[in-house]
């Protein structure tokens, strides 16, 4: 099974799932879907299944279940949340679909992570997924082209995410992958490591309170690497909000570059993380409940997975201390995404 040799993980009324796999000899074994352009698996060693550390599924049967976490996929057209389900654009209000809280998460109820995207390029050691969200779509103006290519590399997987559109619309594209180094359990031994001075505090709806908040005195220090199980239990009135860390991250710097590290010191396991854009989402798996079962066998509880989502702050077409995301006819939105697993 490779990347041209798919196999079959599953059937949609709408039709088939499939799963490919990229491998290059020294490069780790990645499976990716084609519903939500879905990482499904990153194995270091390709011969050793014990060496997987993304929180994956066997099959549509025991994905489908826990489609609501996002596990792995491609999230749009906005990703994270916009208020109240509603934005303005050149002097226009767009209402969109509401599915968490009345705000618009990961694109709404029928976000690209539900979709089966067509391929249009692969290799051995790479893929390229394309999707087109037609004008209204989820309420969204202008028909939007997004395309996502995945490509190995030595010591991991890099993600390049792309959009044009027909209209102007706002637009953020991210991964919803999550990972645990240890391939299952919790995660609060993982020492994390954020390349960030400040955050994005939230009310009760995970909707930005305005501005960005020094880490210093807070849970949310974490430039120096902290045991995940020591902010995620703080007496803190943000991390009681969300049951843990759910916040944006404003990552110093600009361009590619490292915004996180983790490492799981029971196996010496390390993930860096780099991208281009200006915040780090960072979730600790707050809302696992023991529902879903993944690819270890094991169920999946809270604090058993970690993810990192580059991308703009949550909300910003309605945040005007924070960049717009606007997306206009000429213009291409672009990221960059990189999972580095060096040698510790």
């Amino acid at each position: 099974m490779t990347a041209t040799d798919p196999t079959l993980y599953g059937t949609l009324p709408t039709g088939e799932v499939h799963e490919y796999v990229l491998t290059r000899p020294g490069a780790p074994r990645v499976g990716v879907l084609d519903l939500g352009a879905t990482v499904n698996s990153i194995r270091l060693d390709t011969t050793d299944p014990g060496s997987e550390v993304v929180i994956g599924f066997p099959d549509l049967d025991a994905r489908l279940p826990a489609a609501s976490a996002y596990f792995g996929a491609v999230v749009g057209r906005y990703a994270n949340r916009i208020a109240d389900a509603r934005f303005e654009l050149d002097g226009v209000t767009y209402d969109l679909s509401a599915n968490e809280a009345g705000n618009a998460l990961h694109g709404g109820v029928d976000g690209f992570d539900s979709r089966v995207w067509t391929v249009v390029e692969a290799s051995p050691d790479a893929i390229t997924f394309e999707l087109i969200s037609p004008d209204g779509d989820q309420g969204f103006p202008g028909r939007l082209t997004a395309r996502a290519t995945y490509s190995l590399l030595d010591d991991g997987l890099a993600l390049d995410l792309s959009a044009t559109t027909e209209a102007p619309t706002v637009c953020l594209l991210t991964s919803h992958l999550y990972l645990n180094l240890a391939g299952a359990g919790t995660v609060e031994n993982h020492r994390l490591s954020v390349e960030a001075d400040r955050y994005v505090p939230v009310d009760a709806r995970s909707i930005p309170l305005g501005a960005l908040a020094d880490v210093a005195g807070t849970p949310f220090d974490l430039r120096e690497p902290t045991r995940i199980g020591v902010p995620v239990r703080a007496d803190d009135g943000q991390i009681g909000l969300v049951h843990g860390i759910d916040h944006s991250f404003q990552v110093r710097g600009e361009g590619l570059r490292r915004m996180a590290r983790v490492e799981d010191p029971a196996t010496g396991r390390v993930l860096e993380l780099f991208s281009d854009q200006p915040g780090v989402q960072v979730y600790t798996g707050n809302f696992l409940d023991g529902s879903w079962v993944g690819g270890a066998g094991t169920r999946l509880r809270q604090g058993d997975a970690l993810a990192l989502e580059p991308q703009q702050h949550p909300d910003a077409p309605n945040q005007h201390w924070s960049s717009d995301a606007v997306l206009r006819p000429g213009e291409r939105f672009g990221s960059r995404i990189e999972w580095r697993f060096p040698v510790r």
